[in-house]
């Protein structure tokens, strides 16, 4: 029987040897990756030299956060269904030229107001690239190993930059002070932009939407066979379905139970990244050895991605997400407990560890669950909630803490991490060695 065009994509794509095109899609994406991440960070890192100076309460400085968050909740929303309607390349280049020169801007801010102004339209820019780097890395990897090639994307781009983002903060937050910060992280975005004019387009998405000759074309250059027999086309060779409609008429499901881990993920990793230095800071550590032990605890981020690039492939996504957000429950409750500052160094470690171990998977799994015609759709949506929901936990954290203590913020914490290990189970069927196309089909 004659196999359709994107079916033959799909295969080929499924079974390829890594080549340069591969590499150069993997150093982009994880580059533009380092932003998304990197911007959270910093904010965390530099909220005691904001408050210090003068310049803006906690409370403020909550508005500022979660109006970011709320950016980055129509930026994900919005730019998750462009993606899947207009192609990957083309987002993916508009939201770094958006984030890094709204990041500049918000650097020169005259008072918090307009800081959260612009950290809006910087989120709005953001919000396409978590959706999209997990979408493109997956739809570029060889099946076999392609949860260890997303989980090496997320490596460089999502946790070696906690502590190389902290340490930027320690080094420098003195000399160019918290303006100058934003103003190196936006300028560099920038760089990333003008680089990923050399991206290619994802060959599935273009087998999918009436391009399959181009798609073709871009498997020759990668230096793929090309067919031996005529493909056929067929409803989902040129898909015209509407992909929001996709995801809630078949995959309303999974993309639900995604919207809850997300929430949970977001609002415990960017919620502690937002007030843990702060914390620290109020039990009576300087904010210089407040932020030191942060890197400290940071510095198990990339050690979680290399163990989850080996864990994905040989213990598979359910089993490693979900034993490491119970473990990460655990380990909150302990650090909440810590009777001294070497053991809530060593617990912070373990369960910063685990968290990002737990969610990462979980996103990798996500992202992986929906159809191509509405990867990004499917994960976009579910992310989304996920950003809205942290936007609400980043002032609820603060008035937790305010209110009841900081035993009681990571309380809550643990109750979210067992909430999350829970819905893992129900986003969709293991991945592990499966081809895309075998998990969710393309929809005409």
């Amino acid at each position: 029987m004659a196999r359709s065009i994107e079916a033959f994509v799909g295969e080929t794509l499924d079974n390829a040897r890594l080549g340069p095109v591969h590499y150069r899609v993997f150093a982009l994406i994880a580059a533009g990756y380092f932003f998304d991440v990197a911007d959270y960070v910093i904010l965390g890192s530099l909220i005691p030299d904001m408050k210090g100076s003068g310049f803006a309460s906690a409370e403020q400085i909550a508005i500022v956060a979660s109006a970011t968050l709320f950016g980055l909740f129509a930026g994900t929303l919005a730019q998750g269904e462009f993606t899947d309607r207009f192609g990957r390349k083309t987002v993916y280049q508009f939201n770094l030229l958006l984030y890094g020169t709204a990041t500049i801007a918000a650097a020169f801010s005259p008072n918090y107001v307009w800081l959260a102004a612009l950290r809006f339209i910087a989120g709005i820019g953001l919000g396409a690239e978590q959706p999209l780097c997990f979408a493109y890395a997956g739809e570029y990897a060889p099946k076999n190993i392609r949860g260890r090639f997303i989980a090496l994307v997320q490596f460089i781009g999502g946790a070696c930059v906690w502590p190389l983002t902290t340490l930027f903060a320690l080094a420098f937050r003195d000399s160019i002070g918290w303006r100058g910060c934003w103003i190196v992280i936006g300028i560099c975005a920038l760089i990333v932009f003008v680089f990923r004019f050399s991206l290619p387009e994802s060959p599935r998405w273009l087998a999918t939407h009436g391009q399959g000759k181009r798609a073709l074309e871009l498997l020759k250059t990668m230096g793929l066979p090309a067919p031996t027999e005529e493909l056929t086309t067929d409803a989902a060779s040129d898909t015209k379905s509407d992909p929001i409609a996709v995801i809630f008429g078949l995959y309303r499901g999974r993309v639900i139970a995604g919207m809850v881990c997300f929430v949970a993920f977001f609002g415990v990793a960017l919620g502690l990244g937002t007030w843990l230095p702060n914390m620290m800071a109020d039990r009576g550590m300087s904010i210089t050895k407040s932020l030191t032990f942060t890197f400290g605890m940071t510095l198990a981020f990339p050690c979680a991605s290399l163990f989850m690039a080996f864990a994905l492939e040989r213990f598979g996504r359910k089993v490693t997400s979900i034993t490491t957000f119970l473990l990460a429950g655990v380990f909150a409750i302990g650090f909440a407990n810590a009777p001294n500052e070497v053991v809530l160094l060593i617990v912070g470690f373990c369960m910063f560890f685990c968290i990002q171990v737990a969610g990462n998977s979980m996103q990798i799994f996500c992202s992986e669950v929906f159809p191509t015609n509405a990867r990004a759709t499917g994960f976009g949506i579910a992310q989304s909630v996920g950003r809205l929901g942290t936007a609400f936990i980043i002032p609820a954290i603060l008035w937790i803490q305010t209110g009841w203590g900081t035993n009681a913020v990571f309380l809550c914490v643990a109750a979210s991490l067992v909430i999350a290990a829970t819905m893992v189970n129900q986003i969709g069927p293991e991945t592990r060695g499966l081809a895309l196309d075998e998990i969710a089909e393309p929809v005409g």
